[in-house]
């Protein structure tokens, strides 16, 4: 299959090394004067854990190839489209003309309702999916970063041949296909709990700072907690969803601070995300607290951290 990456962002680059060892013909749209600037070849320090829990690490220059054009007429049959929430719209109205025969895989948080997110994009050529690679590129230029076996699909209709293909893709790739029935509420869920890790991790720098933290991981996990209101107010059904949250948070934060400072898959996870001045866990955090303010939502711990990720004039 001919693949096309859009961006080379780390849930592109990790999936689009996986896919390219799998056989596939892998290319990433980049926009233009970027592939000067990105080169030929990617740093790779990987941890890849498809076949063992601890996973396998893997170092390596992988050459690459990026492409700056993407006629309406081109011959991939797959473009896999990972972007942060706040600039998918964009990057949906991008590829709506531009999308031709193939199948676009929409591969990342949202926050908007599904079909909104994806505007002009024709619906029935698009798959949903959720990525499970967590990791960032350092300022050496290495992707450093986990790849988990799972990765999670689901639908906002019936289930399509192409969505069908798609997973058929991934799977031969070594991933295990994880089915989300309800995947509108998975994804707003995901998104209010990344809302309020970052939140505190904001508020002490980056989420890097937060890992192996007892104490500012249970502020975390109540942060969460708050906005679980504001996730039935967006109509979740919460009865499956929210245990994990609702937990006693003095046996969660010791856990999670276990597994953020010793498990290699959690610690490599939380260490990337070490730039203070990333736009998306801002970006997160902000559209959470204003759809919380909309809807009368009270969420004290996301709003004692808003200095740390509002936008300033």
């Amino acid at each position: 299959m001919k693949i096309l990456m859009f961006g080379r962002g780390v849930i592109a680059t990790a999936y689009g090394w996986a896919l390219e060892r799998a056989g596939h013909d892998v290319e990433f749209y980049v926009r233009p004067g970027r592939a000067a600037e990105y080169g030929d070849t990617t740093s790779l320090d990987l941890i890849d854990a498809r076949r063992r829990p601890w996973g396998q690490r893997v170092v390596e220059e992988w050459p690459v190839r990026l492409r700056e054009d993407l006629p309406p007429d081109h011959d991939f049959d797959l473009i896999v489209l990972s972007v942060s929430h706040h600039r998918l719209t964009e990057a949906a109205a991008f590829l709506a003309p531009r999308a031709g025969g193939a199948t676009v895989l929409v591969f990342g948080n949202i926050w908007a309702e599904p079909l909104d997110a994806i505007g002009a994009l024709p619906v029935d050529r698009v798959a949903w999916g959720f990525p499970q690679v967590g990791g960032g590129f350092g300022k050496d230029g290495v992707l450093r970063a986990t790849m988990m076996r799972p990765v999670l699909f689901g639908t906002v209709g019936p289930l399509t041949d192409r969505e069908r293909a798609v997973r058929r893709v991934f799977g031969e790739a070594g991933f295990r296909i994880k089915e989300e029935p309800d995947f509108r509420g998975w994804l707003l869920t995901h998104f209010v709990s990344d809302a309020g890790l970052h939140s505190q991790g904001l508020r002490l720098g980056s989420l890097a700072d937060l890992a192996g933290r007892t104490r500012d991981l249970r502020e975390a996990l109540l942060a969460v907690r708050e906005l679980l209101p504001l996730l039935e107010a967006r109509g979740v059904d919460l009865r499956r969803r929210a245990l994990a949250f609702r937990a006693p948070t003095f046996l969660t934060a010791p856990l999670m601070a276990l597994l953020t400072a010793h498990f290699e898959p959690a610690r490599v996870n939380f260490a990337a995300h070490d730039d203070p001045s990333a736009e998306e866990p801002k970006a997160i955090c902000r559209d959470a607290l204003a759809e919380a303010r909309r809807l009368g939502v009270v969420a004290p711990r996301l709003e004692a951290a808003e200095p740390s990720f509002a936008t300033h004039a």
